[in-house]
């Protein structure tokens, strides 16, 4: 292979630059994001048969209700007969038209540990799920929340002892994370790799020390910490983001901690279209123009490595600028490696199939995101309804 063409061409060494500087931070982000989390086995935090009755809190479980009647019948139960001293759940119907009030006022004559919060009319003056979600703390009354939706399902009913073990070493915020139910469609693989990958990077990040956010599905925090931090107040115009941008906005390494115990997940099936799917990643992604500085350029980081390397591989191997078989060496270590780490992240979570395709989803979705980036810049407040 003759390399005098490229040591004597500054274009060419400057794409190479660009090659295996994205090479290098793609690998590592594989490495300090996807397998910390895949292999993350050790903690500090006891488990639940190490944690006196106690010394564990009381909890409220708050979760916001608007039409999920058939959801509601289905976690309720899990939701209610869980092993647990001390804990209420609070549910708010917010406007439904549906059977949810029917659903609710059945299950409170036979559990006494319901509490549910009616809201006939709506009167969100800010809409988003803000609101009723406030009024679903306010409402609580014991010393820890822990948030939840209508179609998540706890892994078991150790699901609340799990969570609290998070505050055995003085927390004030505890993350969880929720997993999809498997279908064999196209689309359900689409969501159960992207689902993937959000858990490893928050809960990644998380254990690195910086947690910007965590998933509303399953997360905890103490009541008086939260309203110690002003709540939702400082962003309660926007809709979107309610847990997103409260932990965003006052997760520190010292005050938070993530659980990763498969006892600590919640499930709930993806979304029955693409139309809904989008929907749903537009509401989540149109948050993050509220960040901080630090974390819009920390989260930019992985889609413009993805970018300049494709960009820059390329180039050079179009133009034939660089030895081709060197370049598909290359590609072909980054894919490896790429693969080995979405494995053993793939195994944390209980998740089949998807981490083989990988490579393949990542470059979907680099696309995907870009265009839904656009997306959040020109969308209009969309109500949480």
């Amino acid at each position: 292979m003759d390399f005098s063409n490229v040591l004597n061409s500054t274009y060419t060494l400057v794409l190479l630059a660009l090659l295996v500087v994205s090479f290098i931070s793609l690998s590592l982000y594989y490495g300090l994001i996807w397998l910390r989390v895949g292999r993350y086995k050790k903690t500090k935090l006891p488990t639940i048969d190490q944690v006196k009755p106690s010394d564990l809190p009381s909890v409220s479980v708050v979760v916001v209700a608007h039409n999920e009647a058939e959801a509601l019948k289905k976690s309720l139960p899990y939701l209610l007969e869980q092993d647990y001293p001390d804990y209420e759940v609070v549910v708010v119907d917010y406007t439904s038209q549906d059977d949810t009030p029917f659903v609710l006022r059945v299950c409170s004559e036979n559990y006494p540990n319901l509490k549910p919060v009616n809201f006939p009319a709506d009167v969100n003056m800010f809409k988003g799920k803000k609101y009723p979600l406030s009024i679903g703390i306010k409402s609580a009354t014991k010393d820890v929340v822990l948030l939840t939706e209508p179609d998540c399902i706890p892994k078991g009913f150790d699901w609340i002892k799990e969570m609290m073990c998070g505050y055995m070493h003085g927390a004030s915020m505890v993350m969880g994370y929720r997993l999809l139910n498997e279908e064999k469609t196209i689309l359900n693989a689409f969501q159960q790799y992207e689902n993937l990958a959000y858990n490893a990077s928050y809960l990644g990040m998380s254990l690195m020390g910086n947690p910007y956010t965590a998933s509303g599905s399953n997360l905890s925090y103490r009541r008086d910490f939260f309203f110690a931090k002003g709540g939702f107040i400082s962003h309660y115009s926007f809709p979107d983001g309610a847990d997103d941008l409260f932990v965003n906005q006052n997760a520190t390494k010292s005050n938070s901690v993530a659980v990763l115990r498969e006892g600590a997940a919640v499930y709930s099936d993806g979304c029955p279209t693409f139309g809904l799917w989008h929907q749903e990643r537009l509401h989540r992604k149109s948050s993050r123009r509220f960040y901080g500085l630090k974390d819009k350029l920390t989260l930019a980081v992985y889609p413009l490595s993805q970018c300049v390397f494709l960009a820059a591989l390329l180039w050079l191997w179009i133009g034939g600028l660089f030895p081709w078989q060197l370049l598909a060496g290359l590609l072909a270590v980054k894919i490896i490696w790429q693969i080995v780490c979405s494995v053993l992240l793939a195994k944390r979570f209980k998740v089949k199939k998807v981490q083989f395709l990988s490579p393949f989803f990542e470059l979907y979705f680099l696309f995907a995101n870009t265009i839904l980036f656009f997306s959040t810049l020109r969308k209009k407040n969309i109500q949480w309804r």
